[in-house]
């Protein structure tokens, strides 16, 4: 059974940083690219990022310069280095099997990430 747990999730001022990780479970990760969506309260899901199993890393343009994908292969394990948080940033965010949105066939049950001003 496939399983994606994310963590890391809190509250941090503006301008403050943390790390999302996704353990993954269930599948051989290291032969699969991954990716990382967010959903702020009210709206529709956003991707942010997304690696390869080769380790090639995508970023949408909003996070860009803020956000770095990472995986450990031999944890099993995905992650989100998130810097200079910004309000804007507060969502629930879920780490996905696949490179893209349109390519995910798995979701996490997400980690809230909550930035106040």
């Amino acid at each position: 059974e496939v399983q994606l747990l994310e963590s890391g999730g809190g509250m941090v001022q503006a301008g403050g940083s943390l790390r999302l990780s996704c353990a993954a479970s269930g599948f051989p990760f290291r032969d699969y690219d991954m990716n990382w969506v967010r959903q702020p309260p009210g709206k529709g899901p956003e991707w942010l990022a997304g690696i390869r199993s080769s380790g090639n890393a995508y970023f949408t343009d909003s996070v860009k310069g803020r956000f770095t994908i990472f995986r450990d292969n031999a944890k099993n394990t995905l992650y989100l280095q998130m810097n200079s948080l910004k309000p804007e940033d507060t969502a629930l965010y879920y780490c996905a099997r696949g490179l893209t949105v349109a390519t995910t066939d798995y979701w996490g049950l997400g980690t809230q990430v909550t930035v106040s001003s």
